[in-house]
């Protein structure tokens, strides 16, 4: 059924109101063609583990960039569609952890200065209380886990709207402790990693480089501090060195730019725990800038 039947969903029924011009409207049209070509097979015990994800979010002017959410739409289709996803953004740190309501509930549209357009967004997945089971299952029985009556923040369901516009996937999302270590963002990800084998996605969701205050907006050019910090990361992701980035604070060059506050790059870390191996050389599979901040997003099996 079309993405742009009324009928289909409150999710398909908000989009049929969206400007035909727009460009998120043409990406409906590219999945609608996808599926035509080729239904996106749904995840089974024989496709084996599901990878861990790290992706650069972006807010809503990803729905503008055509060329990204064709990278990230090629991306999801590249694997199975999951039976759920769990999803760690940088926009929910709490002291203890919560996970979003099981039941459907409106999202949360944290940004201001945008077209309404994007605040009559809508992505209403399936209720998730299997996947809540599923992760409690996996944690410590010592780690006390909320459930809040908030939705998806735009570190979630922007990509996902983009990835899986049918809204036909489970998702929860998991908060960030506030100011955890990197050892215990890698431990809570190695809890996940079993939810892998039992076809759920594992999503850390932050931006390569995220010093919006140290942009210029008006300029096509990457700023050093953003192209060093990137390069920095690309190496010791392609070299599986886990040490090198969790000493990211005295170690990473251009820091204070790239990241007045780390929120955007510590989900990296819930990615990696989530991995069979931490330490085995990532896959990149979205590079480049966008207003001089880097997109890096890269799996990890």
């Amino acid at each position: 059924m079309s993405l742009l039947n009324p009928a289909s969903s409150s999710t398909a029924a908000a989009d049929a109101r969206i400007d035909p011009r727009h460009p998120f409207v043409g990406h409906l049209h590219l999945v609608d063609a996808l599926d035509r070509e080729q239904p996106h097979a749904a995840w089974t015990p024989d496709d084996g583990p599901l990878p861990s994800l790290y992706i650069s979010h972006g807010a809503p002017p990803l729905f503008e960039d055509a060329g990204w959410m064709e990278q990230l739409v090629g991306w999801a289709r590249s694997m199975p569609k999951p039976k759920a996803i769990l999803i760690v953004s940088a926009h929910w740190e709490s002291d203890s952890l919560g996970i979003t309501s099981t039941v459907p509930t409106e999202l949360v549209y944290d940004f201001g200065g945008f077209s309404r357009t994007y605040f009559e967004m809508r992505l209403d997945t399936p209720e998730a209380s299997g996947l809540a089971r599923q992760l409690l299952d996996v944690l410590p029985t010592t780690e006390h886990v909320y459930e809040h009556r908030r939705g998806l923040d735009h570190g979630a369901w922007v990509p996902l709207k983009v990835m899986y516009p049918h809204a036909d996937v489970p998702v929860l999302q998991l908060s960030l402790p506030t100011r955890a270590s990197t050892t215990k963002l890698l431990e809570i990800g190695s809890r996940l990693r079993t939810l892998r084998e039992q076809g759920v996605l594992v999503i850390g969701s932050g931006f390569m480089t995220h010093g919006l205050a140290h942009i210029d907006m008006r300029s096509a050019s990457v700023p050093r501090w953003s192209a060093e910090f990137d390069a920095w990361a690309a190496d010791a992701l392609s070299r599986g060195d886990v040490e090198e980035l969790a000493h990211f604070r005295t170690r990473a060059p251009g820091l204070r730019y790239a990241h007045p506050t780390v929120e955007h790059f510590t989900p990296l870390f819930v990615t990696l725990g989530a991995a069979t191996d931490p330490t085995a050389p990532v896959t990149t599979t979205i590079d480049g800038y966008m207003v001089g901040l880097s997109k890096r997003s890269f799996q990890a099996a």
